[in-house]
């Protein structure tokens, strides 16, 4: 629902939002409240020791107050769970309990501090189990108070004063349209000085140079972009992501039409084709997941990982020259050769170099499959992030291509930087002089497979016959014109529901639409939504029928929003969305539809679980085209399905299968 409006701003949270922390503390109150209720009545006669007079005043007045707390508490879950998200009518007297539940925090102060002085006097000599109970009551006060100033802050909204502005009606029009545009201005830039705020602090810890300035300027700028339309807290979002899955599973357990069984089935051509590019696929996602270094060996053998790297890391290695920044203890270029299984003479470059738009790398000459491979690495580091947000749009020009395309800035910098590196410092030369009959593979994972899609772009005419497998790239990388271009030379592995090959701000905005409209529309409490879900996460069951106003409407209807939906848009000025709509006519789009790069393979389990722990699972693959991407799955494994391991673990299987049938 919109934001609570408290204190003359809007905070993140919701009335609808005290349910669970509220009943959590009035149940501890009520444990609390009842022992101090308990030590009272038992020592009511026993308060003549020294200070007894001052114990005995404080604790029957802890006793007033801590059932005044509670009376309090009460009446705010009980508000709070009124109404449902879109429908906040029953809990519009939910400000003043909350007032004066806020009120109460000063009386509590002030016997926090009463009873801390207590405690730490040294002339009482009561009952030791009193001055016990004391103590814990004043260890409680404070853990509570501790905990509420440290959610205000962080439910505290700093745009919340700015988050909406109304003109007066008797304005002029030139008039309004001024106001109104120096409004829009401030309050465009208030909320991007807020995110770059934000981003800043989440990269404290990096060195800050004029790229990371742009970038922090360009990502916040972004999150603006997201952000300012919608009038969500976090717990709305939880809410509709719950049950956009539940609806999801529903749809996935209903029978599939014939004709949409057929249309998956694969020609024997096809299939065979399908076949080898699996087998290849598997071979190259070695070299794909060993350019993350020793954090993904660590990740995948976390027993004997540090062990092994440490009796290797004293041994001889290529020469500095041959090696780009820095592998402290050998660690990084020791897990690439265990993972790849190649020697130390097999590698032509390793850079470990990085920075915002400069990622590492390595050149190597696999002689099982008489390729050269340029091996990328995918999001390991902060710079790797401000990488892939960096996710404006900008012009590839190639020479031989018909009609040039956009795509993703922050990975077509981060592709320039290779090129660079392997054209202008020679490595690509030195690799063909080796082996001048090897073909050129490029090869990554993540960031790092959307990052060789584009240097296999860029590099195609100079070696017409280079392959690329991009293993989980992202999805928003590619206009259709260079998508199209690329199913000759590229290959993409998806596994699953992977999140990351369906990321695409077109495909957000979807995302954004659809958790606002079934939030919005459904009849049911919102600690209901997120009780039940949590349930149905952890445990499985069928998913809930929640009954909403979508219910019995025609699928005209369906097309326009419904009055909840337009409740939780922020209202803006009528000057306010002629301005938005202007700057989109004589503007292109800041974000069009991008692409996953070349053919697609798809892996999906055959039999999937929903848990996240499952043993024996079986894969198949399939040709898949990039409109099968076009919308943002929720389920546990979206996350999951993006890792490298299962991505090598999904081939691997494959792979077997496929060499037990030929054996067969």
């Amino acid at each position: 629902m919109p934001g609570l409006v408290l204190f003359g701003r809007r905070w993140a949270i919701g009335s609808d939002d005290f349910v669970l922390p509220g009943a959590f503390e009035l149940f501890v109150r009520l444990v609390w409240w009842i022992g101090i209720l308990v030590l009272y009545a038992v020592h009511k006669g026993q308060f003549n020791c020294p200070g007894g007079g001052l114990l005995h005043s404080y604790l029957l007045g802890l006793i007033i107050l801590l059932a005044s707390i509670i009376c309090a508490l009460s009446a705010l879950v009980y508000i709070s769970m009124q109404g449902t998200i879109s429908n906040p009518g029953p809990r519009k007297s939910l400000p003043k309990i909350l007032y004066t539940r806020l009120l109460l925090y000063f009386p509590e102060f002030i016997w926090a501090v009463v009873g801390a002085v207590w405690v730490s006097d040294n002339s009482v000599q009561c009952e030791k189990t009193v001055i016990n109970g004391v103590i814990g009551t004043v260890i409680a006060s404070w853990i509570i108070i501790i905990f509420t100033i440290i959610g205000v802050v962080i439910v505290f909204d700093p745009l919340g004063g700015k988050k909406t502005f109304y003109l007066p009606d008797g304005v002029s029009r030139n008039l309004e349209s001024s106001q109104s545009g120096q409004l829009l201005y401030n309050v465009k830039s208030s909320a991007t000085r807020v995110w770059e705020k934000r981003i800043r602090l989440l990269c404290c810890c990096i060195v800050q140079d004029d790229d990371h300035r742009v970038a922090f300027t360009s990502i916040a700028e972004l999150f603006r972009c997201y952000f300012s339309d919608t009038d969500l807290v976090p717990s709305d979002i939880a809410a509709g992501l719950i049950l956009l899955h539940q609806e999801q599973d529903k749809m996935e357990n209903c029978p599939k039409e014939p004709e949409e069984v057929l249309c998956h089935s694969p020609s024997s051509l096809m299939s065979e084709d399908l076949d080898v590019e699996l087998e290849n696929a598997a071979h190259y996602m070695l070299f794909a997941a060993a350019a993350y270094g020793w954090p993904y060996y660590v990740y995948t053998n976390p027993y004997t990982a540090l062990c092994k790297l440490n009796g290797d890391c004293c041994r001889n290695r290529p020469a500095d020259s041959e090696i780009t920044g820095s592998d402290r203890h050998n660690f990084h270029f020791g897990s690439i050769l265990k993972i790849t299984g190649l020697q130390y003479r097999d590698f032509i470059h390793i850079s470990f170099h990085n920075k915002i738009y400069e990622i590492p790398f390595f050149v190597a000459l696999d002689h099982k499959k008489e390729a050269i491979v340029v091996a990328v690495r995918g999001t390991l580091s902060f710079e790797d992030i401000l990488t892939d947000l960096s996710a404006d749009c900008e012009d590839l020009t190639l020479e031989e291509v018909l009609e040039n395309g956009f795509v993703h800035k922050g990975i077509t910098q981060a592709a320039n930087y290779i090129y660079r590196k392997l054209i202008n410092d020679g490595i690509l030369n030195q690799a063909f002089t080796i082996a001048p009959e090897y073909k050129l593979v490029i090869v990554g994972h993540s960031l790092g497979g959307g990052t060789a899609s584009i240097l296999a772009i860029m590099l195609r005419n100079s070696f017409p016959t280079l392959k690329c497998y991009a293993f989980s790239p992202p999805g928003g990388l590619l206009s259709k014109s260079l998508a199209d271009y690329t199913k000759h030379f590229i290959v993409s592995v998806i596994v699953g529901k992977d999140l990351v090959a369906r990321l695409s701000m077109p495909n957000m905005e979807d995302l954004k639409r659809r958790i606002v409209r079934i939030v919005a529309n459904c009849n049911r409490p919102k600690y209901q939504i997120l009780l039940r879900g949590c349930w149905y996460e952890v445990f499985g069951r069928d998913p809930d029928d929640f009954p909403t106003e979508l219910d019995g409407r025609s699928q005209d209807a369906l097309t326009q929003p419904l009055l909840a939906e337009e409740s939780l848009m922020v209202h803006r000025s009528p000057s306010y969305n002629a301005l938005e709509e202007e700057s989109h006519l004589n503007s292109p789009p800041q974000y069009p539809h991008l692409y996953l790069p070349g053919k697609i393979i798809h892996i999906v389990e055959e039999s999937s679980s929903r848990r996240l722990c499952s043993s024996d699972i079986k894969y198949t693959a399939r040709w898949s085209n990039e409109t099968v991407f076009s919308s943002i799955l929720i389920s546990p494994k979206m996350i999951t399905d993006h890792m490298p391991d299962v991505v090598l673990k999904a081939l691997n299987s494959l792979s077997q299968e496929h060499g037990s049938c030929l054996s067969c």
